[in-house]
Parts: C-alpha cells; structure tokens; sequence
C-alpha cells in the first residue's frame, strides 16, 4: 500500500461519510487524490475537504476504473453488497461500515486496538463492526486477554445518531411535542424504544444478535457466553452501555481498573464519590472509549461490572474506519 493513497469516501454525504472527512483532517491522513461518491439524488452536490471543494459522483459500475487504493464505505448493506466486490476486484481495499460483511468468513472484521493483526488476511474487503460492538471490544480485549472471559451481558442505551438523519429528526421534533415516527414505531422524546432493527424468530433484535455474534469472532472465541438487549433512548450522540463480565480467573478490581487505563483507546473516569463517570455528552465528538463505575459483581465468583460510553458515529463508526486505513499504509 502506498503511502499516499488514493482514497474514495463511498456515502460522502451522510453523517457517517460526512465525519470520516472529519476524522481524516483532524488525523492528518496523508493522501494523493481523494474522491467523494454518493448515489444519484446527492451526485452533483458539493463537499467541502480541508478546504477544496468537491464534486460528489454518482457511485456506479465504473467509479473504481479510476486508480483508487482505498474506499471508505458507508452507503448501506445493499449498496456494499453490490460494490464493494466491484472495487475489490479493481484492485482497491475496501473499509466498509454496513453489516454486509462482518459475518463472512472471508472477511476481517477489525477493531484496531482489538485485533489489527486480522487487517493481514483481507481479501479487499475489511468490515467495521456494529457500533456498540466496537467500543465494548475496545475493553473487553484486554480483560479477556489477562482473565479470560467466561459470559458477558450487555445492556446498551443507544443514540438517536445510529439511526441516521431521520432518527436525529425524530428525537428533534419531539423534543418540540411533535411526536415524529418516521424512523421509530413509537416517539423516541421522553421514551426508551427496547427495539434495535428488526425482531428475529429467536425473540432477539437483529442488533442484539449482531453484538453476541461480533463479540465471538473479534475475540476468536467462540466459547464465550454472550447476550445482549439493546435500548434506543433519547439522547442525540454517543452509546452507554452497562457490561456484566464474568471471568475463568480471579479478578482485582484496582488493578482491572489500571489495566484499562493503561490500555489503548480508553480513558477511565471511575471517581464516584466526586460524581465522575462517563457521560454521552461528555463523549461526544471524541475518539476514545470511556470506563466507569468498575465495581465487583458479587453474584458471582469473579464477575464485574462496567459502564462503556463512546461517540458512535465517530469511534463507532468513523473513527475506527480510519484506524483501518492508517493500518493499511503503515
């Protein structure tokens, strides 16, 4: 891979292509060319990039003809589905932030604090997780790697953002006493929805069963018990997520506590007595994965719980898609 890059923003202006532009000015990622694609009602419109405008494309069969190293995708499974191959094949490594291709054996599905080592065996396509899959791996990582994880049960309070514009819209109107329904079956203002995508035949939601799947194959182990609910409140930015671990080996909470501060991506903020913990707001706009209320489970013989808030769209999303691609030139 060459150290600058010809790089293509797939979805350049959705939220999540929107703040990958973001991210790659605030990180400096260095690049030759640099081309902005979108689907055909936003081809024409103009993107703004460290202070160049841009001419977005319409995205279609000959986008990737053009010599292009890496593409950043967020423009939906459908549309990953049927190009992110067409890309692949000319050549190009694809970042990819649907669910399209987390699950495929063939495809790496990399955290870069997790498991940067996976990057080595794409063949052209590299998914990004679900979003609060990302930044529980951030944490989980390190504990399973000293402890051994042995079940985990995550609890996540989810952002109106990773609904996109509409569910952003939702929560805006009916924050006004519009109660808008256009990408919730019920008003979202002054409500916890216990409904992430759609309900599957085991009784879970699609997210639920997507962050007991991702954890396995992250991890590479698939013996971990897992189960997860998933919760859309009424909050603009940033996941919280509750996280009871249960370890095969003893556990210190002072020093669970030190190893996480001293791991990468994360910043502890663990001072109850003081009123200090992570906050969604405090989160927003940020990178890193934040750590709180560490304290012993006492139900079980070495179980602990935690709470984990992260930015969604940038750490889950964004963000980690620009890891990737400064893996992928390193």
């Amino acid at each position: 891979m060459k150290k600058k890059p010809n790089i293509a923003i797939v979805g350049a202006t959705g939220v999540v292509g929107s703040t990958f532009l973001k991210v790659l000015e605030e990180r400096d990622f260095p690049f030759e060319n640099i081309y902005m694609m979108a689907s055909s009602k936003s081809a024409g419109k103009t993107v703004t990039f460290k202070g160049k405008d841009y001419v977005v494309e319409e995205l279609n069969e000959h986008s990737f003809d053009k010599d292009i190293d890496i593409a950043l995708f967020s423009a939906g499974g459908a549309t990953s589905e049927k190009y992110a191959p067409i890309a692949a094949q000319h050549g190009v490594t694809v970042v990819d932030n649907s669910s399209a291709w987390r699950m495929d054996k063939d495809v790496p599905l990399v955290v870069p604090e997790v498991n940067p080592a996976d990057i080595e065996w794409n063949h052209g396509i590299i998914a990004n997780p679900n979003c609060s899959t990302i930044q529980a791996m951030v944490v989980l990582k390190p504990l399973h790697d000293k402890y051994k994880i042995k079940r985990v049960i995550y609890s996540t309070y989810q952002a109106v953002s990773g609904s996109g514009v509409k569910g952003i819209s939702d929560l805006s109107e009916g924050l006004k006493g519009n109660d808008k329904c256009e990408a919730y079956p019920h008003p979202i203002a002054g409500n916890c929805l216990p409904h992430i995508d759609v309900f599957l035949d085991n009784g879970y939601t699609k997210e639920e069963m997507k962050m007991i799947n991702e954890t396995h194959k992250i991890l590479g182990d698939d013996n971990i018990k897992v189960t997860a609910t998933t919760v859309r409140v009424p909050v603009f930015d940033s996941h919280s997520e509750s996280i009871n671990i249960e370890f095969e080996n003893p556990i210190d909470v002072d020093e669970v506590r030190e190893l996480l501060a001293s791991s990468p991506g994360i910043i502890v903020q663990d001072d109850p007595a003081n009123n200090v913990y992570p906050l969604a707001r405090d989160a927003a706009g940020t990178n890193e994965v934040y750590v709180g209320r560490i304290r012993r489970d006492y139900s079980v013989d070495n179980g602990i719980n935690l709470w984990v808030v992260a930015d969604n769209i940038r750490k889950g999303a964004a963000t980690n898609a620009v890891q990737i691609a400064e893996e992928l030139i390193k």
